[in-house]
């Protein structure tokens, strides 16, 4: 009776495993479940970044704005009769500010008093 309880348990892990383990198992159908909303997560991403990507085009083929403001940027272009400013920053890590010591004060102090 033993050796027939263990042959029928031997055959009923037999049938399940390759329902857990094997080709079609619930553990790749999980692998699978989350690669494909990886991917539907990054298409999405790639959807809005197209439909962003084809607005540009439209604007850049029906309007001059889209044109000129490029021009503008990436190539630094102005209209004839515009002036042109460039603001600098100023920072403090940009401005060098130069502090006289003592010794450079006393001896300025004392060669315009000898002149």
């Amino acid at each position: 009776m033993r050796i027939l309880a263990i042959f029928f348990a031997i055959i009923i892990v037999a049938l399940q495993w390759p329902l857990w383990v094997g080709k079609g198992s619930w553990l790749r159908v999980w692998q699978l479940d989350s690669q494909l909303s990886q991917h539907r997560e990054s298409n999405a991403k790639l959807k809005e970044r197209n439909e962003a990507l084809e607005a540009e085009v439209q604007d850049l083929k029906n309007g001059t704005d889209a044109i000129e403001e490029r021009a503008r940027n990436e190539l630094g272009m102005i209209r004839q009769g515009e002036v042109f400013f460039q603001v600098l920053d100023q920072s403090p890590e940009s401005i060098a500010v130069i502090k006289p010591n003592a010794a450079n004060t006393a001896a300025s102090g004392s060669s315009s008093k000898a002149h």
